[in-house]
This record gives C-alpha cells, sequence and structure tokens, in this order.
C-alpha cells in the first residue's frame, strides 16, 4: 500500500478462532482506534459479509490483517489461516490486503486495559479490538517512519 494510495482510511484485523477484533484510522492514516468485533461461532465461516459492509459504511481504503506467528518468527496453522482470510477479503473486496506481524498484540492490550485500573473481565471483545489497533498504530507508525 504505497505509492499514490498513501490516503484514506485503513482498517486493521486481529484475526481470531471466535472473535475478530477491528481498528479503524483517520483519513490522514495518523491514528488507529478500536471499532468492533466480529463473532464467528465455533465451526462457522468468517463474518465475511459484515467485514464488506463495514468497509463500505467507514470508506476503507486498504486492510492490515495481523499475521500470528510465534515467538521465533515461524508461521503455523493460524498464519495459514490468515493468509487464506486475507486473499478471500482481496478476492471479495478487490483491494489491498497487508499482512503485518502481529506477536504481542493481544497481551499488550490486556496490559493496557490493567494498567488503566480496568478489568478484562467479560470484555474479550473489547480487549480484540483494542488489540486490532496496536496493530494498526504499529503499522502506521511503521509506515510513516519509513517515508521520512
Amino acid at each position: 500500500m504505497t505509492g499514490g494510495r498513501d490516503a484514506g482510511r485503513l482498517l486493521g484485523v486481529d484475526w481470531g478462532e471466535r472473535r475478530i477484533g477491528l481498528a479503524l484510522s483517520d483519513e490522514t492514516r495518523t491514528l488507529a482506534q478500536p471499532l468492533t468485533t466480529l463473532t464467528r461461532r465455533l465451526g462457522k465461516r468468517f463474518p465475511m459479509r459484515e467485514l464488506l459492509v463495514l468497509l463500505e459504511q467507514h470508506a476503507v481504503t486498504g486492510v492490515v490483517v495481523g499475521l500470528p506467528l510465534d515467538q521465533e518468527g515461524r508461521e503455523g496453522d493460524a498464519a495459514t489461516a490468515v493468509r487464506i482470510l486475507a486473499a478471500d477479503i482481496v478476492r471479495r473486496w478487490g483491494r489491498p490486503v497487508e499482512l503485518w506481524d502481529e506477536r504481542l498484540t493481544t497481551s499488550r492490550a490486556l496490559q493496557a486495559v490493567r494498567e488503566m485500573g480496568g478489568s478484562t473481565r467479560g470484555r474479550k471483545g473489547d480487549v480484540d479490538a483494542l488489540a486490532a489497533a496496536l496493530l494498526l498504530q504499529h503499522y502506521l507508525d511503521a509506515k510513516r517512519g519509513s517515508a521520512t
């Protein structure tokens, strides 16, 4: 997502087996904020229709999907599932999707909630959306740093 396409909102996706956290950037691609969480029932498909509606509603121009790697940076079954998801989004939506290393985003989100004195009990969806925001903010910061 470089060149002349550096404008417009990005959607960050923190993929999970049951919950998919989503975050949205501003149009200048400076700040990311939690958007919502999509839920997938066990054994059911990814809620692609809901995602496509959100992409349209928020005039998203690109998607950043967190790639779950292990501590050594290797890909496992979850990374394979994310690659399939990213390819499906491209096929159905027809716009850019970029994979981004998401190691530790969920644990950082949990830590941030605790540091603010909050409880994560019953707030797993909020934590997933916050994890997506951390992932997207890391992406935005890295891209902005490489552009200078």
